[in-house]
């Protein structure tokens, strides 16, 4: 772990560079060039200056100061991480807390120079950044790895080889998709389309690698004409394999390193089509000249959200099996004669070593969140090897985990007591287990937003004049990002339009209740959208879970639940039941019945 020490020098020799530069101001985010929301080790810039490990983080480094902003899912370790690193923390969202456009927009000043490097800035940002600093009269410097003098021995960027999908785990052939996407540009009238989000590459041409950590993705960027397509890879990841592969498709292979000579020097006839909020300011600085330009969210975007039956059916199985890893795992912590000695970290590396066993198993789709007592307040805390909370007979233990298999992504969260609870305790693990149900349980109307559904699983919470600070769900990929749009179940965000849910979108549905220094609390569960009827009022949807685990019925005090909510648990329940019974040993099987049990309103 790096020491507050060093992390108050590396912003020193920091400032240093960027003064001798002649720069006031300089941006940093804790993306990548693709707008990642996990980066590689390389990229980390954010992290290796502050510390801190949010990955959704600006930074504004001044000459006499540091500002940090990052969303409330990280506010208490962030809090911690930049203690006594001289970095202050803006918390987004707050009401005494400007944004970083406002920020700036009352920092910077005449003759001022304000810097970053456009490969990590998006587009969008990029635009507003660079609005903000002509009304101020000040410049913008948009250079290129700032932190290269500052960052010794700063890792390279990962290369692996990349593996092509059968279409028995795609559903369709990469001819396909990009047929739909050409005619989709013709109907937009644009004769090209750039994508620079890693995920939206290897969906349309059926790809995968394994680049970054927890995200089966190659570093790329993909140019699609209307009879042509130039893929950008690193060399390292091209196989015999491949090059036959995207040569039976007409794909021309480039080196990944040339992207930006490429299309600084390509000429584009009619328009091109680009995604500002999933390209870099760099990009488009170079695009700016070559003509039209259109802005529109990536066309894969809504083609990928909506599962085929291939990928429905395959998720599905993935599901099961990942339930019944975690099934396991819960049972295992519940009969332990005693949790003396076993730490968060010890039941992060036995949940992932339970899921390694899984026949398809590729990765885990994002590092195990094992938090106990008061760690898990934190939303995404992540538990250190060394000094990792023991585990005591009391309270809840939260684990929030998922995996890559041949055949889906997965993401589970849930809350298990390991001992004695209080009486507040066990209202709010009920109350975020009825709000977890309700969602799951929901019929909608067909053009219903996840903005209008988020109100079915804050409710029971509300009634209690009790929230949570972070969404209730998000979009899952398939074999891809674990977090994957456009669907969201939120509340509404200004300036966003929120997509309406679609039959085959894969979405979390996730409360949770965080009492800070105390406890935490989360329920997740993944649902997929589904037909519901057709009738004289409308066409109605429904969810069908997908997750098949127990919501512990220890910490379940039925006087805070109606009879709906009772109905609805036991009815899960049953479904959990029959699902994974017959997956596990008959002393799993004994103790899965008994956490299955029907349960009575007091």
């Amino acid at each position: 772990m790096t020491s507050k020490e060093e992390i108050r020098n590396r912003l020193m020799c920091f400032r240093t560079e960027m003064i001798n530069a002649g720069l006031d101001i300089f941006l940093i985010s804790s993306t990548d060039p693709h707008s990642s929301e996990y980066v590689c080790e390389h990229d980390k810039i954010s992290e290796f200056l502050t510390g801190c490990t949010s990955d959704n983080v600006y930074l504004v480094i001044e000459k006499d100061s540091v500002r940090l902003w990052t969303d409330g899912r990280y506010f208490i370790s962030a809090a911690k991480e930049l203690e006594d690193t001289g970095v202050e923390l803006m918390r987004m969202g707050q009401p005494d807390t400007p944004t970083v456009e406002q920020y700036l927009s009352k920092t910077l000043a005449k003759d001022m120079v304000l810097g970053f490097d456009g490969r990590y800035i998006s587009a969008t940002k990029g635009k507003v950044i660079r609005d903000i600093a002509r009304q101020c009269g000040a410049k913008v410097e948009a250079r290129e790895d700032p932190v290269s003098a500052t960052w010794i021995g700063r890792p390279a960027r990962p290369c692996n080889p990349v593996r092509i999908l059968p279409v028995e785990l795609s559903g369709r052939t990469c001819s396909e998709k990009l047929g739909e996407v050409r005619r989709i540009m013709q109907k937009k009238g644009c004769s090209s389309y750039i994508l620079s989000k890693l995920d939206d590459t290897m969906w349309l041409l059926n790809i995968r690698g394994n680049d970054i950590a927890c995200s089966p993705v190659a570093f790329s960027y993909l140019l699609v004409g209307t009879d042509t397509a130039d893929l950008f890879l690193q060399p390292g990841a091209v196989t015999e394999e491949l090059t036959s592969y995207l040569k039976d498709n007409r794909i021309k292979l480039h080196d990944y390193d040339s992207f930006f000579d490429y299309i600084r020097n390509y000429h584009f006839e009619g328009t091109v089509l680009f995604d500002r909020t999933a390209s870099s300011d760099a990009l488009e600085d170079l695009l700016k000249d070559k003509g039209d330009v259109m802005d529109l969210p990536n066309l894969t975007s809504d083609l990928k959200a909506v599962k085929n039956q291939a990928e429905t059916e395959n998720s599905r199985i993935s599901y099961l099996k990942d339930s019944v890893a975690v099934c396991r795992f819960i049972h295992k912590i519940k009969t332990m004669e005693t949790l003396d000695g076993m730490t968060e970290y010890d039941a992060a590396c036995l949940m992932d070593s339970l899921r390694e066993e899984i026949h398809g198993f590729l990765d885990c789709s994002f590092p195990t969140i094992s938090a106990y007592g008061a760690n898990a307040a934190m939303a995404h805390y992540a538990a250190p090897e060394e000094g990792s909370a023991r585990i005591r007979p009391e309270g809840f233990l939260l684990v929030d985990s998922g995996g890559h298999y041949d055949g889906g992504t997965t993401d589970v969260t849930r809350t298990i007591a390991v001992g004695t609870l209080s009486d507040e305790m066990k209202r709010d693990f009920t109350v975020v287990a009825a709000a977890n149900l309700a969602l799951m349980y929901a019929v909608f109307a067909a053009g219903t937003t996840g903005a209008q559904l988020d109100m079915i699983a804050r409710e029971p919470l509300y009634r209690l004049r009790m929230n949570y600070n972070h969404g209730t769900g998000h979009g899952i990929g398939y074999m891809l990002n674990v977090h994957e749009g456009p669907q969201r179940i939120g509340g509404v965000h200004a300036g966003i339009a929120d997509p309406p849910m679609l039959p085959g979108m894969i979405t979390s549905d996730e409360p949770g209740l965080y009492r800070e220094g105390k406890y935490g609390i989360r329920t997740e569960s993944i649902l997929l959208t589904t037909e519901d009827v057709t009738n004289e009022f409308g066409s109605f949807l429904k969810f069908e879970p997908l997750t098949f685990v127990p919501i512990d019925l220890d910490a379940i005090d039925t006087a805070y639940l109606e009879q709906a909510d009772i109905d609805r648990l036991n009815d899960y329940h049953e479904k959990v039941r029959h699902s994974v019974l017959p997956y596990l040993n008959a002393e799993e099987q004994e103790w899965l019945v008994k956490a299955t049990e029907p349960v009575e309103k007091k």
